[in-house]
């Protein structure tokens, strides 16, 4: 099959032919119908986050099933699916207390000594996150696959696996926001506007949206925004504050993962009022808030791993929100390439101009 191949830090990928092996007990082995580009690869490809290669990024995807293992139960050959990062056992404590995004099992990946997901003249290549969906197939563990309505685009559907999914449960899960609560969302990507569109469908009173881009703005405003801030004006903590007479917004969303937002963001907070790191941060990324605000205002600071996400009942129910029209999806895509265009979607997105580009594939 074809994937693409990242093998230098700071090189394009190229495209190669990789060999995939057969679906082993827990596995399932899809054919990729469209991947989303998220800023997780870039930040591999780039070298923010260290990860061996060769590797084959990728991680926002949906396909159909080609073949499963004996001991998968979950989706049949066949299937639509969308796949996600959130590999888990089902029997461990965080598993059992419903949190089974927060598992980390290694059944998620084959044993050392097993032969390679994917290799190349019997030398193994990486798979990003466990998925490496920037391939014609991917091969992954079942607790991954949810099974969806076959008349759910796939272009659309895959990017349920990743940012739709992170962003929108910022806002359900992780903040749990009430109607009629205020919410800013810093940073309008693919995550930042999931989290504007799901703020409007759990009716916040007002919704700020803030960025850089004027475009990206706009966009959010499609999505749902009562109102945005350009970053590139000023303070943008104190642009809220005085566009709320003083008192700050119950919940921030925070969507890039950078210091000054996290900061910024906790600035713009109301007394008790949570802020909710969606953005990934690197691993030397640290923040400075003052403990006696923490005190004196009890405004808490939270992290949240793709949002929250329980696969089987969240996924489900993002498919129906969009065919309900509310859930935003269309709006999302901001252009459709083949997987040999894939260089060209990194480079969109550095510009930072658009939302989000899907990688799309016969199927």
């Amino acid at each position: 099959m074809k994937a693409a191949i990242a093998r230098i830090v700071g090189s394009p990928l190229s495209i190669e032919d990789v060999q995939i092996s057969k679906p082993e007990a827990d596995e399932v082995l899809v054919r990729v119908g469209a991947t989303g580009l998220c800023h997780s690869d870039l930040h591999v490809l780039d070298g923010t986050l260290d990860y061996p290669t060769p590797i084959v990024l990728g991680h926002e995807v949906a396909g159909v099933v080609e073949q499963v293992g004996s001991n998968v139960k979950t989706v049949r050959p066949g299937d639509h699916v969308v796949a996600c990062i959130t590999f888990h056992c089902g029997h461990c404590p965080q598993c059992h207390g419903g949190n089974s995004h927060r598992c980390r099992t290694p059944e998620a990946r084959r044993p050392d000594e097993a032969e390679p997901r994917l290799h190349q003249s019997g030398s193994a290549i990486q798979q990003f996150l466990n998925v490496g969906s920037f391939a014609e197939m991917i091969l992954v563990h079942q607790s991954g696959c949810v099974a969806i309505d076959r008349d759910m685009p796939l272009d659309r559907a895959c990017l349920i696996g990743c940012g739709v999914t992170t962003g929108f449960g910022s806002v359900t899960r992780a903040a749990r926001l009430k109607p009629g609560q205020t919410v800013a969302i810093i940073g309008c990507g693919g995550v930042g506007l999931a989290a504007v569109n799901a703020a409007l469908i759990s009716g916040a009173g007002r919704i700020f949206a803030i960025d850089r881009l004027q475009s990206k703005l706009d966009l959010a405003q499609i999505m749902g925004a009562t109102d945005t801030v350009n970053a590139v004006s000023g303070n943008t903590a104190a642009a809220v504050m005085e566009m709320t007479n003083g008192r700050g917004v119950d919940h921030v969303i925070e969507a890039i993962g950078l210091k000054d937002t996290i900061e910024t963001g906790y600035a713009m907070l109301a007394a008790g009022g949570t802020l909710t790191i969606a953005g990934a941060t690197s691993p030397d990324t640290l923040i400075e808030i003052p403990s006696i605000n923490l005190l004196l205002s009890e405004k808490r600071i939270q992290g949240t791993y793709m949002g929250g996400v329980q696969l089987s009942i969240d996924v489900p129910a993002y498919v129906s929100l969009y065919r309900q029209g509310r859930l935003k999806l269309d709006e999302l895509v901001s252009q459709r390439l083949p997987l040999e265009r894939i260089n060209e979607g990194f480079d969109a997105m550095r510009s930072g101009n658009i939302a989000r580009s899907v990688i799309v594939f016969d199927t």
